[in-house]
């Protein structure tokens, strides 16, 4: 009877969270950006959001602090927050435009950031007013290799 209990005993969990994030999603055909943004480039509008890899980093996101529509956002600047159970994190513009649209769904549903960063956790749209600033971002092979030697940092 005892080894019977035994083995429904769960397995040790320090092997697990030991994995390095190599296992973090990272999409092609998106760009992003070394503060942890992607951008889905759709003719002259851009969608954004944060990464799979700041998302997990950040754990449960429980607010999200928006910008309005009609405001314009520069690239390398803060337009929003991210708000979790283990800290608050500045959201910042990959690309310079004017906002299109925001995801209203996040003031009522924040873990979308966490349960689907690249689809229903996207933050917001805006018109790309500088095209040429999307060769400052990177592919999703750079951004895998970044987000390695950032992690091998800590």
């Amino acid at each position: 009877m005892a080894a019977a209990a035994g083995l429904a005993a769960p397995p040790p969990t320090s092997r697990i969270s030991s994995f390095p994030r190599a296992f973090s999603t990272v999409l092609k055909d998106l760009k992003y950006a070394d503060t942890h943004e992607w951008v889905k480039v759709e003719g002259d509008s851009a969608t954004i959001g944060v990464t799979d890899h700041a998302q997990d980093h950040l754990g449960d996101v429980v607010y999200v602090e928006l910008p309005e529509v009609g405001s314009t956002v520069s690239q390398r600047t803060n337009f929003g927050a991210v708000e979790s159970v283990k800290a608050t994190s500045d959201i910042n513009a990959p690309v310079s435009g004017e906002i299109i649209q925001v995801n209203d769904e996040l003031s009522e549903k924040p873990g979308f950031i966490n349960g689907s960063p690249y689809e229903k956790g996207w933050i917001i749209k805006v018109k790309i007013s500088d095209p040429s600033e999307l060769n400052s971002l990177m592919d999703d092979e750079k951004y895998k290799k970044f987000c390695e030697e950032e992690d091998g940092k800590h």
